[in-house]
């Protein structure tokens, strides 16, 4: 997994993107961490660069790829 990132979000706390295995890791504010799989690129790009990580996720990442928890 690349380094995690930080976000300005009320939900989420850092994302990292492996490039190889398409993996998007979310560090929620929680401390819950989740692996979602098959993730392209482009939608990693779009997710940081979102005005709002939070709602990103809703809309497009929570629900849309398989899932793993991993704490």
């Amino acid at each position: 997994m690349e380094t995690l990132t930080k976000v300005n979000s009320s939900m989420v706390y850092a994302v990292g993107y492996d490039y190889i295995n398409k993996e998007l890791e979310v560090v929620f504010n929680t401390g819950k961490i989740w692996i979602y799989k098959d993730v392209s690129q482009n939608v990693y790009e779009k997710l940081i660069n979102s005005s709002s990580i939070g709602s990103f996720m809703i809309n497009n990442i929570i629900d849309f790829y398989k899932e793993e928890r991993i704490n």
